[in-house]
């Protein structure tokens, strides 16, 4: 799938608890206060057939989808969400932020689930090709921190209901990913009070601007 990109794809993961939310808005506003034309969405999801799947995946009920159903279904989600919204965005010089895109694959089916890296590879290069994000800001923050967040903040979703031990192999994963490829992603520190972790957001943030 080689592309003709002009604008550029920013992906926004991290475990439960982490602020993601609050952060986009964040990141949104610092983007369009710099004069940049910004999309804004999230994963599984950003597209009426990908929310479907998005609600069978999230659904606590469903308490029998192997895990290769899982990450087949992940993958069909964002072949979708590609095709209809970030391409066509980004071909047009639009920015992207996506809350959440194939790290989170690595890191919850690959690393909470235990499904072989190299199987999630195969799929992430058939489905995106060469596309991969410009930059991916990873919350982190301790597990036991980002689990008493999440439960302030809503009913558990099917995922939320892991145990901590699928919580930690899935931060695992997230910051071995981070580790590899350092000049991809950021590594943001999401446990002090939120106008610490914007101050380091913001640095990241300026450094993609002036190099766009």
């Amino acid at each position: 799938m080689p592309v003709d990109v002009t604008g550029k794809f920013i992906t926004i993961e991290g475990g439960e608890g982490a602020g993601k939310s609050t952060n986009i808005d964040f990141i949104i506003k610092f983007l369009e206060k710099n004069g940049i034309k910004v999309l804004q969405t999230r994963e599984p999801g950003g597209t009426p057939l990908a929310e479907k799947i998005r609600d069978i995946l999230l659904d606590k009920s469903e308490t029998d989808i192997h895990s290769d159903t899982e990450l087949l279904l992940m993958f069909a989600a964002r072949a979708q969400h590609l095709h209809e919204v970030i391409l066509p965005a980004i071909q047009k010089g639009i920015w992207v932020v996506c809350d959440r895109f194939t790290d989170a694959t690595y890191a919850y089916q690959g690393g909470g689930r235990g499904i072989d890296l190299h199987r999630i590879a195969e799929l992430e290069s058939w489905v995106q090709g060469e596309l991969r994000p410009d930059l991916t800001l990873i919350f982190d923050l301790p597990i036991e921190v980002g689990l008493e967040r999440a439960g302030q903040r809503s009913a558990p979703d099917r995922f939320e209901l892991e145990n901590i031990e699928f919580f930690k192999r899935v931060r695992d994963v997230y910051l071995l990913r981070a580790s590899q490829n350092p000049d991809k992603y950021a590594v943001i520190n999401a446990e002090p009070e939120l106008t610490q972790v914007q101050k380091e957001l913001t640095e990241v943030l300026n450094q993609i601007v002036m190099n766009s």
